[in-house]
């Protein structure tokens, strides 16, 4: 069984940087496409950042791109967010989520919540103006 544990979020304040780390517990954590979503009050969960099986492919919704970065480190199990120039509009739980259901491809980048199998617990980030 997979387990996704995610930390690093906190209160920032505007223009500031956060990294948000998510650790996952199996052995074959390069077997999984990664993916962070997000959930602000009152609105649906959308994607934020998502990562290739080998790192090389990303994606980032358009509000984060040029400030955000997702990586992933498959000799320590674990993908980043890094997330830089906040905003106000980035706040929200975070969550990331792993999916092997594209497996073996290497490239491909999974945008879509619904082919997510696993997914952590949430951090929360707050960004105050």
């Amino acid at each position: 069984q997979v387990q996704l544990v995610e930390s690093g979020g906190g209160v920032v304040q505007a223009g500031g940087s956060l990294r948000l780390a998510c650790l996952h517990s199996g052995r074959t954590f390069s077997l999984y496409a990664m993916g962070w979503f997000r959930q602000a009050p009152g609105k649906e969960r959308e994607i934020v950042a998502a990562i290739s099986r080998s790192g090389g492919n990303t994606y980032y919704v358009d509000s984060v791109k040029g400030r955000f970065t997702i990586s992933r480190d498959n000799a320590k199990n674990t993908v980043y967010l890094q997330m830089n120039s906040l905003k106000p509009e980035d706040t929200a739980v975070y969550y990331c989520a792993a999916e092997a259901r594209t497996y073996p491809s290497t490239t491909y980048v999974s945008t879509k919540e619904d082919i997510y199998d696993y997914w952590g617990q949430g951090t929360q980030v707050t960004v105050s103006s």
